[in-house]
């Protein structure tokens, strides 16, 4: 074996390992967004809107308010404003891991936990209002 293969192993490695993936987290700072997971076996979405310091969650025919606190453009921490039981009153730590034009990839795990879990969150565009021909 020759030094040419040993070279070329190298070179993928050291441009492998220079590999970020994108993280544009400030445009997903506000905006409407989905997200679908499994719980008991079953799929289920949910749809937030996030504003500001702000993020309303719809899941199931509900809707609930948390507050949002950024901690740097890609991490914050969620927290519901009115916890229905001890469950709800944990904040989640959310940290967004990769972007593309219209999802994040994220990991979330209540705080204090080590237990992460991941999902990704796709951007819905806004809804079209009816013009108003006169």
């Amino acid at each position: 074996m020759g030094y040419r293969p040993l070279i070329f192993m190298l070179f993928l490695l050291t441009i492998a390992a220079c590999y970020q993936p994108q993280r544009a987290c400030e445009s997903f700072k506000d905006g409407t967004f989905e997200f679908t997971s499994i719980i008991d076996g079953e799929e289920k979405t949910t749809v937030f809107i996030r504003k500001g310091s702000v993020e309303i969650d719809f899941f199931e025919g509900r809707s609930d308010t948390s507050s949002v606190r950024w901690i740097n453009d890609c991490e914050y921490i969620v927290k519901k404003l009115h916890p229905e039981n001890i469950d709800e009153k944990q904040a989640i730590h959310m940290k967004i891991l990769s972007t593309t034009e219209n999802s994040y990839t994220f990991e979330y795990s209540i705080v204090g936990s080590g237990k992460k879990l991941k999902g990704t969150a796709n951007r819905k565009p806004l809804p079209k209002l009816p013009q108003n021909n006169k």
